[in-house]
C-alpha cells in the first residue's frame, strides 16, 4: 500500500541528500517517479544538496495542483509509482492535502522532505499539515550541531551576521553563506533563545 512519508529535521541534516538518494533508489529499480522542489538554494527546477548532488525537478508554486498533475500523467501503460517532494515546508496546506489524496486515491507513494519550523520556532504550514496527515514521520538521524557542540535543534536567521526573530517566514538563504543579506545557522535551543549565533564569540 502506498504511503505519505515525511522526512524531517533541522537544516544541515541531509534532507535533500536523502531525497536525491530515495529518487535514485526507486528509479534504479524501474519505478516511475516525479521530483518536486520549491525555493531551492540552487535555483528554480533543481533539487540540490550541500554535498553537491543535483537532480532536475519540477518547481512548485502556489498554483501547483499535485493531484491534477498526477492524474494527468498516471496511466495504465506507464503508471506513476512515486513522488519526491523536497522543501515541503514551503507547500501550502491544500497542496499537502492533495499529496494525501494521491496516496489514498491513486495508490502512489509520496516522500516529502522538509524542515518543521522556521527561524521564529513556528511551524511552517506545509510541515504542520504533514505532521497531521503523514502515515509515517521519519526524524533524520544525521544530527546538525550548534557552534557550541550541542545538538542543533533550531534554525536561526541572520541579517549580515546579526540574528533576527522577526520578518517574513520565507526568505531564501543558505547555511553555507557567510555574507549577503540573509543566511541561516543551526543552533541549540539555549543559544537560539539567547540569540547567540556563532559570530557572537568574535564580538
Amino acid at each position: 500500500m502506498a504511503e505519505l512519508v515525511f522526512f524531517t529535521g533541522t537544516m544541515d541534516c541531509g534532507k535533500s541528500t536523502l531525497a536525491a538518494q530515495v529518487n535514485y533508489t526507486h528509479a534504479s529499480r524501474g519505478r516511475n517517479g516525479l521530483v518536486f522542489t520549491r525555493n531551492d538554494r540552487a535555483g528554480a527546477g533543481i533539487l540540490s544538496s550541500r554535498l553537491g548532488l543535483e537532480v532536475q525537478a519540477n518547481e512548485v508554486t502556489n498554483e501547483t495542483d499535485f493531484f491534477a498533475l498526477a492524474l494527468g500523467i498516471n496511466s495504465s501503460a506507464e503508471p506513476l509509482d512515486f513522488m519526491i517532494c523536497d522543501e515541503a515546508q514551503f507547500y501550502t496546506r491544500d497542496q499537502i492535502n492533495q499529496l494525501a489524496h494521491i496516496v489514498d486515491d491513486l495508490d502512489i507513494d509520496v516522500f516529502a522532505f522538509g524542515i518543521a519550523s522556521d527561524f521564529r520556532t513556528e511551524l511552517f504550514p506545509g510541515s504542520a499539515r504533514l505532521f497531521e496527515l503523514a502515515d509515517r514521520i521519519q526524524i533524520l538521524q544525521v544530527e546538525a550541531l550548534c557552534w557550541c557542540g550541542r545538538r542543533g535543534t533550531h534554525n536561526a536567521r541572520t541579517l549580515d551576521g546579526v540574528m533576527v526573530t522577526e520578518g517574513d517566514q520565507v526568505a531564501v538563504g543558505d547555511t553555507a553563506s557567510s555574507s549577503g543579506v540573509v543566511s541561516y545557522e543551526v543552533l541549540c535551543r539555549r543559544h537560539h533563545m539567547a540569540a547567540m549565533p556563532l559570530n557572537h564569540i568574535n564580538d
